[in-house]
């Protein structure tokens, strides 16, 4: 609690700079910038689901439009995190497929069963699924980060914030754009074409296409048996957008996209760390009766990754039930994901003061993949004390020095089809009052299963009945309803001062339903585990919620306003999918324990509470912008996942309480010099437990959660200039700082990421007459390799930990033609 009452303290100090700031920015506003190529453009954003001023709304908005996205080649969600203070970004996984995090507040990437505290909105559809980190994004018009809880107008998904992502719409003239680039480092190259323009006076459409396909994502460590050394990655994304605007009273928006993402494996840049004793642990199976050397260095910022290729006794055959049964599978690691989309927006002017807005939304996901997450395994193995010892016969037939025994392998599948509606009924009458009012249905199917190597057993033989080599094959089904009603208005008390607010209520429904069709013969024969065949019947979960918000914003001067607001949010709960086919499962079937047993594997919503003061300002003309944001929140029962590396299995809990508090600044300055932009922001944040809350043996109560620095910001400067009376020459440069983080929330001394900076930067020529540009771009210049996340090492028998690491350094040389 002391890190909790020092930012109390700064919480309310801050209150007083925000007014001193307030005081002194009309000063500021009396200059004059050096002409109207030195006003800044007004930003429009859309966190109230409609078209508003950034410096109108009284939110927290990060927004980076899409030049700078160009410019540094920014076009996947892990590129944000230099430019957004305090977010916090991990790609890849088993479970959901990423993650993100927003002052501390997040969900767990290893589980599919969370819906994510930061929500995804892309193009006005709030997205559940994580894979949507993955699928990366191109020929974006902006993207808006709004932080803390938006429970009001974006749903029961954003608890902790939003992350929205709008591409840009057909032109009214013929636009051709073509783009090539070539990165050195993973050598990878990108090529992108885009073409827009009118059908018909009244219809316009919008084609676009990019392809991303890199040799070299993630290097296998020299002395690790693996068929692919070099794991690649290749991503395609296409997109066609129509508008339709037949009369002025109505328009038609349709977006349909389409990503598919092919590599080497789940795992990607995951790391060992060999803890304090520097020594690589061994795979521990059968409760110690077989070690197998972990064989990886203890080099873990080397960029050269452990993941060893699965032992030969562990893929010998799949359940037929398996997607993966269905494939040419040869027991080398990949992955798979696709993901189609289609949104549908309809705009109709009922009057001239009334608008009724319709958004339907379609999903279908796709994911299959297979890994080993032992993260190691290199033969001879030692059975029983000796390598040719006859405890595990089938491991001992392929026991030979320096070949590939990893295990913990699994074929993790998701699927998802989300259904979404949306209306709105907005007013723009010319009075003081106005409104909005509107009614969300989603209907979700969400699967998620694979076989699972837990156990190991095929070690000592494959299954008797059927011959599979695997543990156990399980799914689990989660069909999930939610309908929501929400209503917020805002009121003009005086020339100066709006009154705004509303509440949302929220329902949701949750059915899953575990399926296991397969569970090893010399598993099910023990008490441990349940028997093929097992079907748990549906177990539910339901929850509602009435998530209220209110503000005030005063303008000061007709550049500069301040605000205050309390906010709610509300993340929907749900069934846990980690469930082990253990034998206690089993109390399912018995009415007398069913009840204990569901709720063993529920997890409770989590709620926020608390509220923000700011002030947004334009100073020296309109030539520089200061936004400022105090913010205090608390958060019950956050949702978190671990992962117990000895038991081998997922731990689900609800935090007691977590208390997030601080102040972010973020400015913009067009400067007196020609061409010249400055630019920053920066963030100091504590997020802490600040409630009993043990997980294993500790209780947290007073550490900082995971991944939430207490300083962050960054420094940019954009500069163009005429060297030609034809050419253009372009300078960029963004450093951004990260102070040190704990990467998981284990224990009260977790591994802790140290502080670091990163360096992004773009120099180009063009010719703007001719429309093209050829740009040399580096992203994380210094080549700095940070942890995101550590978990425990599966199959461990000492202080080894997992950590998730980000991408090293990027360099590309562009070219860009323009029509």
């Amino acid at each position: 609690m002391a890190i909790a009452q020092s930012f109390k303290s700064i919480f309310k100090s801050s209150l007083l700079g925000l007014s001193a700031l307030a005081a002194a920015t009309p000063a500021l506003a009396q200059g004059e910038a050096s002409g109207d190529d030195a006003i800044l453009e007004d930003i429009m954003v859309t966190a109230r689901r409609q078209s508003e001023s950034l410096q109108d709304v009284p939110i927290t908005v990060s927004v980076l439009g899409g030049k700078l996205l160009d410019n540094f080649q920014l076009n996947e969600v892990a590129d944000l995190q230099s430019r957004i203070p305090t977010l916090n970004v991990q790609v890849g996984g088993s479970g959901s497929g990423g993650q993100l995090s927003l002052r501390g507040i997040g969900s767990s990437n290893i589980s599919a069963a969370f819906d994510s505290a930061i929500a995804f909105n892309f193009d006005g559809v709030v997205v559940n699924t994580m894979r949507f980190v993955q699928a990366g994004f191109f020929d974006t018009q902006q993207v808006e980060v709004l932080k803390g809880p938006q429970s009001l107008f974006f749903g029961k998904s954003a608890s902790g914030g939003v992350l929205s992502i709008q591409s840009k719409n057909p032109t009214d003239e013929l636009e051709i754009i073509a783009r090539g680039s070539y990165e050195f480092e993973e050598q990878g190259y990108l090529l992108e074409a885009i073409a827009s323009g009118p059908i018909t006076d009244t219809l316009g459409i919008r084609l676009g296409v990019q392809f991303n396909d890199i040799d070299e994502f993630a290097r296998i460590q020299d002395n690790i048996p693996a068929v692919n050394r070099e794991r690649g990655l290749q991503t395609l994304l296409v997109r066609g957008t129509l508008d339709w605007k037949p009369n002025e009273n109505f328009t038609a928006n349709l977006k349909a996209n389409y990503f598919r993402l092919k590599n080497d494996g789940a795992i990607g840049n995951s790391e060992n760390l060999c803890g304090p004793d520097g020594v690589a642990d061994p795979v521990i199976l059968l409760q110690g009766a077989v070690s197998v050397p972990g064989g990886y260095d203890c080099d873990a910022f080397d960029q050269r990754y452990p993941t060893a290729d699965p032992s030969p006794t562990i893929v010998g055959q799949i359940p037929s039930q398996d997607p993966l049964s269905e494939r040419d599978f040869n027991g080398v690691p990949f992955g798979e994901t696709e993901i189609f989309n289609i949104r549908l927006k309809l705009d109709y002017d009922i009057t001239d003061s009334l608008t009724l807005t319709s958004i339907t939304g379609y999903v279908d996901v796709d994911a299959l993949e297979f890994d080993c997450f032992s993260y190691g395994g290199v033969g001879p193995a030692f059975i029983a004390g000796a390598p040719d010892a006859p405890a595990a016969p089938a491991l001992a037939a392929v026991n030979t020095p320096g070949s590939a025994q990893a295990f913990g392998c699994s074929s993790p599948n998701n699927t998802l089809e989300q259904f979404s509606q949306e209306v709105r009924l907005t007013s723009n009458f010319e009075g003081p009052f106005n409104f909005m009012i509107g009614a969300f249905y989603e209907d979700r199917n969400i699967l998620f299963g694979g076989h699972q190597q837990a156990v190991n057993i095929s070690i000592i033989a494959p299954d008797p009945v059927t011959g599979n080599t695997v543990d156990w094959y399980r799914t689990q089904v989660t069909d999930a309803e939610a309908l929501s009603f929400f209503v917020s208005g805002t009121y003009e008390i005086t020339d100066r001062l709006t009154l705004s607010g509303g509440v949302r209520w929220t329902d949701e429904q949750k059915t899953s339903v575990i399926d296991v069709p397969f569970v090893h013969a010399f598993l099910s024969s023990g008490p441990a585990f349940i028997d093929s065949g097992f079907n748990s019947g549906d177990i539910e979960f339901s929850d509602s919620q009435w998530t209220p918000e209110v503000a005030l914003t005063y303008a000061l001067t007709d550049t500069i306003n301040v605000f205050a607001s309390f906010k709610t949010g509300f993340k929907s709960g749900g069934i846990d999918n980690s469930a082990l086919p253990s034998s206690s499962l089993l109390g399912l079937d018995d009415p007398a324990t069913r009840e204990a047993v569901e709720d063993s594997i529920r997890f409770r919503s989590e709620t926020a509470i608390g509220g923000e003061v700011g002030i947004k300002a334009l100073a020296a003309g309109g030539a520089l912008r200061v936004n400022a944001t105090g913010f205090y929140y608390v958060f019950d029962d956050l949702q978190i996942q671990n992962f117990n590396g000895a038991a081998v299995q997922f731990e689900t809990d609800n935090a007691g309480e977590v208390t997030t508090l601080g102040v972010e600044v973020d400015w913009n300055w067009s400067t007196p010099v020609d061409g010249l932009t400055l630019s920053g922001a920066a963030a100091v944040t504590s997020s802490e437990f600040s409630d009993v809350f043990i997980v294993r043996v500790d209780d947290l109560d007073g550490r900082r959660v995971g991944r939430a620095p207490v300083f962050s910001g960054n420094v940019a400067a954009d500069w163009s200039t005429p060297i030609t009376s034809a050419l253009e020459l372009g300078m960029n440069g963004n450093l951004s700082y990260t102070g040190s983080y704990f990467t998981d929330q284990v224990t009260l001394n977790d591994n802790e990421q140290d502080a670091f900076v990163t360096l992004d930067t773009a120099i180009s020529i063009s010719n703007p007459e001719q429309g093209w540009k050829v740009s040399l771009v580096a992203t994380n210049l210094t080549d700095k390799i940070w942890i995101n996340t550590t978990s425990d090492r599966p199959f461990r028998d000492n202080d080894d930990l997992i950590s998730t690491q980000n991408r090293g350094r990027q360099v590309f040389l562009e070219a860009r033609f323009d029509y």
